[in-house]
């Protein structure tokens, strides 16, 4: 099969060619200029803005691609809480005009997008696909990229395609990589417990990412929309704690709500405080997926200590 990646040059388009060559199908990479070099072996290389209509309209139809991998984001290295609107705005840009040049470009082609499993409507319990997104209350910072990733759903599922919620990404490139800036600010003692650290997060190793849509792409009956993340949301209030002690930093503060919004504004405190957990069990049964890591006590402990993580419960 001909499977064009869309963002070849991210976190997840990097770790997916791999797969997609190793099972036999000839990859093709929708690079930015001045980014083929970041591709990862294995892929012919086409170069297009994505913005640009025109340019995606000539480089995906005349590589005719089966399958399109829709993975476009450019999220800056260290975005700022308080201005999130800001700083993801060409991303919401990608999310909207750049998913609808590729699928007027993609002709018949089936279109996979990656999309968020973290924008539930706060709530108890895993969150199935069919849980509301955050369309009450959210933090006015999220609104923009919310109504991103609700246009890109739209987009991709009326075209008869399926939608990936992936959710906090960890592994090499990623904020929570050994280099990346969560870590060093946990190193630094500088991510608190906010108001209790009561948001609960649903992770995705990015190789786990890479996995899902290797199976996607090989079932191309599965339309709709899936969370793919790991088997145990976790409370902030248990891993953070943890992950500090597997970097050996300082444990996390405990800081009331409102202060933290002084500093990360209400976004920064709604990340911390009241994020939805996901469920897997669809994506498991239609793409018969399976996380590497059924936790991220057990990918932390892989990527930065020897131990095996433990449990972590949604209760408290």
């Amino acid at each position: 099969m001909k499977v064009l990646v869309a963002g070849a040059t991210g976190v997840v388009g990097r770790r997916v060619v791999p797969p997609l060559v190793a099972a036999g199908h000839e990859v093709l990479a929708l690079a930015r200029p001045g980014r083929a070099r970041r591709v990862a072996p294995g892929a012919e290389v086409l170069v297009a803005d994505a913005l640009d209509r025109d340019g995606v309209r000539a480089a995906v139809r005349q590589a005719a691609p089966d399958t399109v991998v829709n993975l476009l984001t450019a999220i800056p290295a260290e975005p700022d809480p308080k201005h999130l609107a800001r700083d993801l705005a060409v991303t919401n840009r990608l999310r909207t005009e750049g998913t609808r040049n590729l699928l007027a470009a993609a002709g018949d082609a089936r279109v996979i997008s990656q999309g968020l499993a973290y924008g539930y409507q706060p709530d108890a319990g895993p969150a199935g696909e069919d849980a509301p997104l955050w369309r009450a209350g959210p933090p006015p910072q999220f609104v923009p990229v919310l109504a991103a990733l609700m246009e890109l759903e739209r987009l991709t599922t009326r075209a008869g395609g399926l939608v990936l919620r992936l959710g906090h990404l960890y592994g090499p490139g990623t904020t929570f990589a050994g280099d990346g800036r969560f870590t060093r600010q946990v190193r630094a003692g500088r991510v608190p417990l906010a108001g209790g650290g009561h948001a609960v997060f649903s992770f995705t190793h990015a190789d786990d990412a890479a996995a899902a849509v290797t199976a996607a792409v090989d079932r191309d009956v599965v339309t709709g929309v899936l969370n793919i993340v790991d088997d145990e949301p976790a409370p902030v209030h248990d891993w953070l704690p943890d992950l500090a002690r597997l970097l050996g930093a300082p444990a996390p503060r405990k800081v009331p709500a409102a202060v933290a919004r002084l500093a990360v504004g209400s976004w920064g405190v709604a990340f911390l405080n009241r994020l939805r957990g996901a469920d897997n069990a669809r994506a498991r049964l239609r793409l018969g997926w399976r996380p590497r890591f059924s936790s991220v006590a057990e990918g932390f402990a892989a990527e930065f200590g020897t131990g095996v993580g433990r449990a972590y419960s949604q209760s408290g």
